[in-house]
């Protein structure tokens, strides 16, 4: 299968971590240009040095704060100077502390949404106009299985994933006439191996973010597949959307969760 990304420039934000530093590596192999939108600019130097090392293509880090506006217009204005376009744009931030919706505050509403929706609405809306000039793109979104069926303990990460769903299928309607194209993958549980997170990661606790080994043991049991999903099959996923061996799928929601959510 051709997949023709070579030479593409892609930014995948918070690219240095867990699914994120998958889908770094995943589109280094395929000699793409990847830049690594990342808070964590250590963690981001270490990716892309391990993406350099993989594929014909160039890898840089930008530190960039995805949920201040001002500081995605300056990254991906660096990137047009850099490389002189964007084809495909991965919006792959996220965070969440799972507990009952009752315990939740104002403040942690803020940060849930601020970091896993309107981080998307500041990229999606940065990058567009120019795929819109160039009449082609690729956004590919990380949503959650949390967003399909609702979440037990994460209300409103789940509502904002279900949001970025959403939203992906509203702007591939309003953009698809230029050949852009928008769809979201909802992975499961990902647990990253050690040092492979940054240090903004939700993970940065270890495996005790969901609790002890025996609760992680009882979660696979809700998997078709009996097991948790890996960052290589999220990233193979969102690859593929972004290639041209998927040029007829837009506005579409896929779930990489081992047959968890069964939609």
């Amino acid at each position: 299968m051709e997949l023709d990304l070579k030479g593409k420039t892609v930014i995948v934000t918070g690219g240095a971590s867990n699914i994120g530093r998958a889908i770094s590596l995943a589109f280094a192999k395929e000699d793409s240009n990847v830049v690594i939108a990342e808070i964590d600019e250590k963690q981001g130097k270490k990716v892309a040095h391990q993406c350099n090392s993989l594929g014909k293509g160039r890898s840089v880090i930008l530190k960039t704060d995805v949920t201040k506006l001002d500081e995605v217009k300056a990254m991906v204005n660096k990137v047009l100077n850099e490389f002189g376009k964007i084809d495909v744009l991965v919006n792959n931030v996220g965070w969440d502390l799972p507990q009952p919706f009752t315990n939740t505050t104002p403040d942690f509403w803020d940060k849930v949404i601020t970091l896993n929706y309107r981080s998307d609405l500041n990229c999606i809306k940065t990058v567009l106009p120019h795929m819109i000039e160039q009449k082609g793109g690729n956004i590919v979104s990380i949503s959650s299985d949390a967003g399909r069926v609702g979440e037990f303990r994460e209300a409103v990460y789940s509502g904002c994933k279900a949001g970025v769903i959403a939203l992906s299928k509203a702007i591939a309607r309003e953009v698809g006439r230029y050949g852009i194209r928008l769809n979201a993958v909802c992975p499961g549980v990902v647990i990253p191996k050690e040092g492979e997170i940054s240090e903004a990661s939700m993970w940065k606790g270890g495996i005790q973010f969901f609790g002890p080994e025996v609760v992680v043991e009882k979660m696979k049991k809700a998997y078709a597949l009996r097991r948790l999903g890996t960052a290589e099959e999220v990233a193979n996923t969102v690859v593929f959307l972004a290639s041209d061996a998927a040029s007829f799928i837009t506005g579409q929601a896929i779930s990489v969760s081992g047959g968890y959510s069964m939609i």
